[in-house]
């Protein structure tokens, strides 16, 4: 049975390109399931393909102490969705290192429900979206902690570069706690490169997207430090903030 197509007033697709959905919806109306074993490790590189739309809807299960790892670059030249819903059981952790890259009028989002059910659980996300031209990046990630997940451990960070004043940027990291031994924090920030930094860069000798280019690679190349494998990774990003520049 097809799913019934999403509207904007639904709150994980607000900001989504539903025009650009459509074709595509019927072949992704359900998420793909992953399961990771207690005590198993799973580590993901999601990188763009050459299709103008390009959405990945995953359900995550990550078992008993058992760790996950997803590091993305979604920058689809019109509209690209990253959608995640993580179940954590207990000593499990997850994260999630992401980037929104995006020019002219592409859409690109990240959408994220992660629920530490377990005690102990943990989870790191990680989001910083490069925006020019008419370009829209979006962040909408919750985190549930489960009565009796006791010293689950939950983090957000979200930051995002504007490159034109006609690119825009959403944020919004949420949490819903219902146990009362627990640490979890979330912050969101927009805002554009440092001119003084630029100034710096070009008074060492780059020219103007020269410095832009260095001071991007700054902003994003750190999520991939504790990948497994970065070189993948790393390459797309460079290849998408290339375009974008």
């Amino acid at each position: 049975m097809t799913a019934p197509f999403p509207t904007r007033r639904q709150e994980a697709w607000r900001y989504a390109d539903l025009d650009a959905l459509q074709p595509v919806w019927e072949q992704l109306a359900e998420p793909l399931t992953l399961t990771v074993a207690a005590g198993g490790k799973l580590e993901q590189c999601w990188v763009p393909s050459e299709e103008d739309v390009q959405v990945r809807r995953v359900q995550l299960s990550v078992g008993r102490a058992a760790t996950a790892r997803i590091l993305v670059v979604n920058s689809a030249l019109i509209y690209g969705r990253i959608e995640v819903q993580v179940s954590l059981a207990e000593d499990a952790q997850f994260e999630l290192f992401a980037t929104n890259i995006g020019k002219a009028n592409s859409t690109n989002e990240i959408v994220t429900t992660v629920t530490h059910s377990g005690e102990r659980s943990r989870s790191l996300q990680v989001v910083r979206s490069v925006l020019n031209g008419q370009a829209t990046g979006s962040y909408i990630g919750r985190v549930e902690v489960a009565r009796g997940a006791q010293q689950s451990d939950a983090e957000q960070s979200v930051k995002s570069l504007l490159l034109e004043r006609g690119a825009s940027a959403n944020c919004k990291p949420e949490l819903e706690i219902f146990a009362d031994d627990v640490r979890c924090a979330h912050g969101a920030a927009v805002g554009e490169l440092d001119p003084l930094q630029l100034f710096y860069a070009q008074s060492r000798g780059l020219d103007p997207a020269g410095a832009r280019a260095i001071l991007l690679e700054g902003f994003v190349m750190g999520l991939w430090d504790r990948a497994d494998d970065p070189e993948t990774i790393a390459n797309a990003a460079r290849a998408a903030l290339r375009r974008v520049v």
